[in-house]
């Protein structure tokens, strides 16, 4: 039978456009998803993107995000940096990661999946 899956394991990659602003995130998310619209009429769009601008503690969680870390240790980062202010830790993040992951803008993988890469 196969191992559930723990989240504290699991590591959180990037795979959206993004860019900062005035020191926090913002996600570009394309405006089309289907590969002949994204071709041929994001180019002629003035905003090709939405914008999801993320908050403080947002901007931190998703510049941890690389790849290397799980998020367990991007966690004891996050409560090292802003102490009793993220409480409760972990619920948060991983609501935050399932809205990430649900709108395609990380990927979670497990350790032995990512160390292959």
């Amino acid at each position: 039978m196969a191992k559930p899956l723990n989240l504290l394991e699991l590591i959180p990659k990037r795979i959206a456009k993004w860019e900062e602003v005035e020191g926090l995130v913002v996600i570009l998310k394309p405006k089309f998803s289907h590969p002949w619209m994204r071709e041929h009429l994001l180019p002629r769009l003035k905003k090709p993107y939405y914008r999801v601008k993320l908050d403080e503690i947002g901007s931190s969680v998703w510049r941890l995000c690389d790849g290397q870390r799980t998020v367990e240790e991007i966690g004891k980062i996050l409560s090292q940096s802003f102490g009793e202010k993220i409480e409760p830790l972990y619920e948060r993040l991983s609501y935050f990661f399932q809205m990430l992951e649900r709108n395609r803008f990380l990927n979670l993988t497990q350790k032995d999946q990512n160390s292959g890469q």
